[in-house]
C-alpha cells in the first residue's frame, strides 16, 4: 500500500516572472509503506524541493501529492495534519534547536499536538531512546553538545511525534566517521522497529549503499533513474556522467576489473568487493 505517492508534481519558481525557474517536473513517485528510500541527485537537481512538497511545506505548482490516498493540498486542515504524519528533519537541523534544556526541544512537537503531560513524556523518552540520547542530559542546554549530539536530539523532536515518514535531508552531513555511523544505525533501529517509512536524501554514496532498498535519483527537475541499489549503482557511468559520485567500493571494484580481475558486477559494498575478492582467490588457488 502506498503511504506517499505523486502524480505529475510540478513546482515553479517564481513563476510568471523574469527569474521564473522550474525546480521539479512532472514527478511521479510511489513510495510503499515501511520503505527505507534514498534520494540522490547533485545540487540543484531537484531533491529538495520534492521532499519539501511531501509535508506541504510547498505546495505544488500543479499535480498532486497523496498521503495514505488523501490529498495532502485539499484545503489548510489537511496541509495541518499531513505535518504529524509527515516527519521531515533538515539538512544542519541542530541549527534549530531552541529551548532552554534538551527535553524541552524533543517536547516541542508533542506539546503542539495537544497530548497529555504523561503521554508527551512518554514520547520523549522513547524518542530519546530510539537515537541514543542519555536521559542524563536532559536538563541540559542542547546548545552545550557536541553536532552528533545535536543532531540526534533534533531528529528525537520529529520522532517524538511519531510520524508515519520520516524523511531526513542529509543526516549525516558534517559528522565524523563514528558520528555518521551512530546516525544511520540509529534511523535503521527506529525504522525496523516501529515499520515507518524513511526518507533520506544524501549526497553519500556509501551512506546510500549501505541502507537503502530503492534509490531515486533526480537530475534536472526530473526523475533520471529509480530502482534498487544493485539496479542503480550498475550504471556507474550514467551517475558519473550527470555529476554523481559512486560507492568507493563501486569505484575499486572497476578499478580492479580494468586490471583483469575477474569480479562480478553489481559490487557497490565493502563487503560486497571483500566477498567477491575472496571468490577470486580462492578459485585461482584451486
Amino acid at each position: 500500500m502506498s503511504v506517499i505517492k505523486t502524480e505529475k508534481l510540478t513546482h515553479i519558481y517564481s513563476m510568471g516572472t523574469p527569474f521564473e525557474k522550474v525546480a521539479i517536473e512532472g514527478i511521479d513517485i510511489d513510495i510503499p509503506q515501511g520503505q527505507l528510500l534514498a534520494v540522490i541527485g547533485h545540487t540543484g537537481s531537484g531533491k529538495s524541493t520534492f521532499i519539501q512538497h511531501l509535508n506541504a511545506l510547498l505546495q505544488p505548482s500543479s499535480g498532486a501529492v497523496y498521503c495514505q490516498g488523501e490529498d495532502i493540498n485539499k484545503d489548510k486542515f489537511s496541509r495541518r495534519d499531513v505535518k504529524w504524519k509527515v516527519g521531515l528533519v533538515f539538512q544542519y537541523p541542530e541549527y534549530q534547536l531552541f529551548e532552554e534544556t534538551v527535553y524541552k526541544d524533543i517536547a516541542f512537537g508533542p506539546s503542539n499536538m495537544k497530548l497529555s503531560a504523561e503521554e508527551i513524556d512518554q514520547r520523549v523518552r522513547e524518542a530519546a531512546a530510539f537515537v541514543g540520547v542519555d536521559e542524563e542530559l536532559f536538563e541540559h542546554s542542547p546548545l552545550e553538545l557536541s553536532g552528533g549530539q545535536k543532531r540526534r536530539i533534533a531528529i528525537a523532536g520529529v520522532i517524538a511525534m511519531r510520524p508515519q515518514v520520516l524523511i531526513l535531508d542529509e543526516p549525516t552531513a558534517g559528522l565524523d566517521p563514528r558520528g555518521c555511523q551512530q546516525i544511520l544505525e540509529n534511523i535503521c533501529d527506529y525504522r525496523e522497529k516501529t515499520g515507518a517509512t524513511v526518507i533520506i536524501v544524501s549526497h553519500s554514496m556509501d551512506d546510500v549503499a549501505k541502507i537503502a532498498e530503492r534509490i531515486v535519483v533526480f537530475h534536472k527537475g526530473k526523475v533520471a533513474m529509480d530502482g534498487s541499489p544493485e539496479e542503480i549503482f550498475c550504471r556507474a557511468e550514467e551517475l558519473m556522467d550527470i555529476g554523481l559520485d559512486i560507492p568507493r567500493a563501486a569505484e575499486l571494484a572497476i578499478a580492479l576489473r580494468r586490471e583483469g580481475l575477474g569480479l562480478p558486477e553489481g559490487i557497490y559494498t565493502h563487503e560486497q568487493l571483500l566477498a567477491a575478492i575472496l571468490a577470486v582467490k580462492e578459485g585461482s588457488a584451486c
